[in-house]
């Protein structure tokens, strides 16, 4: 493990290489059973309760039913999670054929919204844990073997793959001080 900042990282993650490879995992991360969604901060829900008037009319209608039925988001304060579609896909994809897709992310990058999505979502395959500070993983699920296989193909590396939320979560001077401590020759 090494400390940057106030986050604890494991040391896989200074060498790890990936790059999302959606035609080949179709969005898998989406959609993983379990029965929870994204974990959200509290701050969140407020930007899904928000973002949803401007998503609605993308989701699938199943999504949509579920979503009116049963709300947003699952949990209570410290531990809010999106809401999922029979315990396995985020109420809040879409599809584009066979790949899941965040509907938040599309309308954001139509200029629709201004927050992107869940931070969850955004540093997957990092996972944010917490004990007196955050304890950043690499969760290397088998159905993120296609970023995997991208990654070291490409030369990617994991850290610089999520440099935006990486910043986004922490500050380019944070993100800065990884880079430095993670790029060696």
């Amino acid at each position: 493990m090494f400390i940057v900042g106030n986050a604890i990282l494991e040391d896989d993650l200074a060498d790890a290489r990936f790059a999302c490879d959606l035609e080949g995992c179709r969005g898998a991360c989406c959609c993983l059973e379990g029965g929870r969604g994204a974990p959200l901060a509290d701050d969140e829900v407020t930007e899904i309760e928000r973002a949803y008037p401007v998503v609605r009319d993308s989701l699938p209608a199943e999504h949509r039913a579920v979503l009116e039925r049963v709300g947003l988001v699952d949990g209570g304060p410290g531990g809010f999670a999106t809401t999922c579609v029979n315990d396995r896909a985020c109420a809040f994809v879409y599809y584009d054929g066979e790949i899941a897709r965040c509907a938040f992310e599309r309308a954001y990058l139509d200029g629709r919204l201004s927050w992107r999505k869940p931070l969850s979502c955004h540093l997957f395959p990092i996972r944010v844990g917490r004990v007196f500070h955050d304890a950043l993983r690499y969760e290397q699920i088998s159905e993120c073997m296609p970023g995997r296989v991208r990654g070291k193909r490409d030369g990617v590396r994991l850290t610089s793959f999520l440099r935006e939320p990486l910043t986004r979560a922490y500050g380019t001077q944070w993100y800065a001080e990884l880079q430095a401590r993670t790029h060696r020759p």
